[in-house]
């Protein structure tokens, strides 16, 4: 097939050198054929967190047509659509990562389901978790009229519930999965935390335009942030090929009720003190004590009458 007012190259000739390239850089899918050759479907796993936020703030979203007494029923029928789809999406995502075909087609469905029963088991402690962050959002905010509010209207909400699920799925060791739904939380509201920080109870993000969270941040109780936040890395050890070696713990750690205000960057495996407040626009490199407050062109201060370091 020829392409009109070219020089001739036909389109079969532009695809041949597109797959090429694609293998020259070790870009193709290698999916075992054993497997069904299927990749995660992203629909699918955003069409999963969708039903899930249904039924972790049940009455909001989809249940809300339904009368109390109706609602367990619903609610279990939700999580028996849950519990398939996610099962075959995390067996394709084992697939996805193990191109060499090193487990059993049954090996890789007894371990989704097995994965997927134990993640369900967790979702109410998720919903309890969740129900903290949004009285943390409601108390927080004095623009916020009720909590409901904040389940429907709040960028802070939608990203700390997609990262709650991801979060117990990426302890469960399941690929690709937890990215996808923290990904959808990242263009959704401009709030991007990897699936593996840690994050206590009553967390909130007010506006959160901006903020980014790396993969191993730990995040106190009643942690508050602004928009513009990060909480990165200031530099990544590298293995003999210059390429940063993965799994290093790289990223701060922020005690309980700690304040973190617009723009401020925080960077490396440091700590930042319980109970202390990091202006806006900070640049922070290294550890604080509890009770510190840290604000531009500063050296850090301990609040009035209280000694660096003491509760």
């Amino acid at each position: 097939m020829q392409m009109s007012g070219t020089d001739g190259v036909s389109i079969s000739e532009i695809a041949r050198r597109l797959v090429e390239v694609s293998r020259r850089h070790e870009f193709l899918p290698n999916v075992p054929k054993e497997c069904g050759a299927q990749l995660p479907s992203r629909s699918s796993c955003l069409e999963i967190m969708q039903q899930l936020r249904s039924v972790l703030f049940p009455g909001f979203f989809h249940l809300a047509e339904f009368s109390p007494e109706a609602l367990t029923l619903h609610v279990g029928a939700i999580l028996d659509r849950v519990a398939i789809a996610l099962e075959e999406q995390i067996r394709r995502g084992f697939c996805f990562v193990c191109p060499g075909g090193v487990r059993s087609p049954s090996e890789c469905r007894d371990r989704a389901a097995g994965i997927t029963r134990k993640f369900l088991e967790r979702v109410p402690e998720v919903m309890a978790l969740l129900m903290e962050d949004v009285r943390a959002a409601y108390d927080g905010d004095p623009a916020a009229k009720s909590p409901g509010e904040t389940i429907f209207c709040y960028p802070g909400v939608f990203a700390i519930t997609n990262h709650r699920v991801a979060h117990e799925l990426y302890d469960l060791e399941v690929p690709v999965i937890p990215r996808i739904i923290g990904e959808n939380a990242h263009s959704v509201t401009g709030i991007d935390i990897h699936p593996g920080a840690r994050v206590g109870r009553r967390f909130f993000i007010d506006h959160g335009t901006g903020v980014v969270i790396g993969e191993t941040a730990v995040i106190g109780d009643r942690v508050r942030i602004y928009q513009g936040v990060t909480l990165g890395a200031k530099s990544f050890p590298l293995d003999e090929k210059g390429v940063p070696i993965k799994g290093v713990d790289r990223h701060p750690v922020i005690g309980d009720d700690v304040v973190i205000y617009a723009g401020a960057t925080i960077l490396g495996r440091i700590t930042v003190g319980a109970r202390s407040v990091i202006g806006g626009n900070v640049w922070l490199t290294e550890s604080v004590p509890p009770e510190s407050v840290i604000s531009q062109g500063r050296e850090p201060n301990a609040r009035p009458g209280r000694e660096p370091g003491r509760g």
